[in-house]
């Protein structure tokens, strides 16, 4: 029987993988409702190595995001929980309209500017705008995940986590979102405003917040019940977190130490933190996964 000697429901509405698929119904965004209008004058007024610098972070993100999509349904098969199978198809969802998101702004704000610059049109999926370090953290989340479908055991689990969840999105995409936030905010007076690149970002982590929350308290989980060792953790996101500093690195849209924006070490030290962070909430008894609102936020 249920609770108060009820006949059980078929969803268990009070467990946190639920929670957050309710979260994602209510929060619901259309990527094409972004208002872009003002991106179109601001972008005008970028110099050209910072019209190149913002087209690189562009491809960055959106190649992310549809690789994310790509990979993540070995775990909506292994997955046996229908509150989890729930909270991933939302996941799914959301990392297609990430993908469009990106999409539409190469298609309605960058190709324009190119075009009224009198350049050649360019695309955000030629090679030249990834390093090695990038692609080579991609394939190993896409192997992570597919290992899945070949060995599900807790350890394997715990890698796919670490992998997508916890170093790509919790530490390199947020990383992005903090560097580009800043950079084309109010805040910045040395560059122009992009109002619907920072509106979009925003309703982007309002969905990573939850994506991350998910996987960390997978991993809280394992840990806590004895099914892995927080050592394998700490051995796979340090085997990461170097190529997530590197695929920064390498990223022509971030500022030189002198320039406006977070400087390149700004972006080191601000995944650096989030990698201890992550790692701290997770392993430790006395540490309690952030609630989705906090993990939204560019500082937690």
């Amino acid at each position: 029987m249920g609770s108060d000697d009820q006949p059980p429901l078929q969803l268990e509405t009070t467990v946190r993988s639920y929670n957050y698929y309710r979260n994602a119904v209510e929060k619901h965004w259309d990527p094409h409702e972004v208002d872009l209008e003002a991106d179109r004058e601001g972008v005008a007024d970028l110099p050209e190595p910072a019209f190149r610098g913002l087209k690189q972070s562009l491809a960055l993100f959106g190649a992310g995001e549809e690789s994310v999509t790509e990979d993540l349904a070995p775990l909506a098969v292994v997955l046996e929980d229908i509150g989890d199978q729930m909270f991933i198809t939302t996941q799914l969802y959301e990392e297609s309209k990430h993908t469009d998101f990106f999409d539409r702004y190469w298609r309605d704000v960058v190709r324009p500017e190119e075009q009224r610059r009198g350049q050649d049109l360019t695309s955000p999926t030629d090679e030249a705008w990834f390093n090695e370090p990038y692609d080579e953290l991609f394939e190993r989340n896409e192997q992570a995940m597919a290992r899945l479908l070949e060995e599900d055991t807790p350890d394997n689990r715990a890698r796919a986590y670490c992998h997508y969840h916890l170093t790509i999105e919790g530490i390199l995409a947020q990383t992005g979102y903090y560097g580009l936030t800043l950079a084309y905010g109010e805040n910045e007076p040395d560059l122009p405003d992009l109002p619907g690149l920072v509106e979009g970002l925003k309703l982007v982590r309002s969905d990573e917040g939850r994506h991350v929350g998910f996987g960390m308290a997978k991993l809280k989980s394992l840990v806590s019940e004895g099914e892995v060792d927080p050592d394998l953790l700490r051995e796979t996101i340090d085997e990461l977190v170097p190529l997530v500093q590197e695929s920064l690195a390498g990223d022509e849209g971030a500022s030189t130490e002198a320039g406006p924006g977070p400087s390149p070490s700004d972006l080191a030290d601000y995944a650096y933190t989030k990698h201890e962070q992550r790692m701290q909430q997770i392993t430790s008894a006395s540490e309690a996964i952030p609630d989705v609102e906090e993990l939204t936020e560019l500082d937690a």
